[in-house]
């Protein structure tokens, strides 16, 4: 099959969705692999890396999206539309609930589109969303404490404190892959934190962990309300596969919340879970609600390319070679955490909780896969 890996448009984003040592292993299995000239640059990888592993670059990103399967990063933005069509599989992260501009042109073009998002494990887990989860997890503790300095418009205070000084308190919401990445590096810190779930399970496992020294509280609206009035930083990591993030933190609330504190939505790629957020860039990263600073990066792991671009490849590239070998139909088939992964085909929508975010009607699978 012939693979195509597009060099990334999106602002600030300097991943690539398949390293050399990658590409060595699909070129091995007989795979024909055409990389856009300077796809790799931004994560380290130059253009003769991926000529020593045996694919071929491309001068232009047609000629890349031209393949059977296409690899990506983030989802196609506007000016990458136009390549889309019925003969192509795509897979990338999509967040296609957050994004009904784009889900409707895969649906008009026809396109057979595997979001990384919705694969699942054979436990339930999301594997191919997990590394870049555990990337933004911590990142987002690291933002915070930046923006909580006096210059950045913070309120000016040291998220881990010094001796005889009070700590910051970071308030984390969702437990899952980001929250527990961003609750290991808040408490590494020294922060009080906090951390809601509405998993009683997954909150046990925190205080099985850190022995108390996490405090862990049942996610709902006056236990998020009193956590949020509290804190210094908050983490929103809140997750639900393939649909929109819930809007836990209202603005009621931030208005509530001391001067210079600091709020990070890691789920804004779903739509985000506080009420006020909206998209931001690595560039521009915050705004301001009443006396507060709001960071909603969209691609915040696209802040350390090279981590991320190896984590990514570490977690897709098994799933790769089987839509390599095999084909989509036969893969899917195959494989039903894979089959979860598809959100679109011939005009239609697979994934049942993308379908319900974008008001549609999900086909049956079986049908779908023939």
């Amino acid at each position: 099959m012939r693979i195509g890996v597009p060099r990334e448009v999106k602002p600030d984003e300097a991943r690539v969705a398949l390293t050399a040592t990658g590409a060595t292993e699909l070129v091995a299995r007989g795979h024909e692999v055409v990389v856009e000239a300077g796809a790799g640059v931004g994560s380290g990888i130059p253009d003769a890396a991926y000529e020593a592993a045996g694919a071929q670059i491309v001068a232009s990103a047609g000629e890349a999206w031209a393949a059977e399967l296409v690899l990506k990063v983030k989802e196609p933005i506007a000016a990458e539309l136009g390549f889309l069509r019925d003969d192509l599989t795509l897979f990338a992260y999509l967040h296609l609930a957050a994004a009904p501009e784009l889900a409707q042109a895969l649906i008009e073009r026809g396109t057979t589109a595997i979001a990384y998002e919705t694969v699942r494990a054979p436990d339930g887990s999301l594997p191919m969303l997990a590394p870049m989860s555990e990337v933004a997890g911590r990142l987002s503790v690291t933002q915070g404490a930046s923006l909580l300095t006096a210059p950045a418009g913070g309120a000016g205070l040291l998220l881990g404190g010094v001796p005889g000084t009070r700590a910051g308190h970071t308030v984390v919401l969702g437990g899952g892959v980001a929250g527990t990445s961003a609750v290991e590096m808040a408490v590494g810190l020294g922060s009080r934190v906090t951390v809601l779930d509405v998993s009683l399970p997954r909150l046990r496992q925190f205080d099985a962990i850190y022995g108390g020294r996490v405090e862990t509280l049942h996610s709902n609206r006056v236990t998020v309300e009193a956590a949020v009035r509290d804190a210094d930083l908050v983490i929103g990591s809140v997750l639900i596969p393939g649909a929109k993030a819930p809007k836990l933190v209202t603005n009621e609330m931030v208005a509530a919340m001391r001067p210079g504190s600091v709020l990070v939505d890691i789920a804004i790629d779903q739509g985000g879970c506080f009420a006020d957020s909206r998209p931001t860039t690595h560039r521009e990263p915050t705004f301001r609600v009443h006396e507060t600073v709001f960071a909603c990066v969209t691609n915040l792991p696209g802040a350390v390319p090279r981590t991320s671009t190896e984590a990514l490849t570490n977690a897709t590239l098994h799933a790769t070679m089987r839509l390599a070998d095999l084909g989509w139909r036969e893969a899917l088939s195959a494989d039903a955490g894979l089959a979860a992964g598809l959100n679109t085909t011939g005009g239609q929508v697979a994934n049942p909780a993308v379908a319900a975010a974008l008001e549609a009607q999900a086909a049956p699978l079986a049908s779908l896969l023939g």
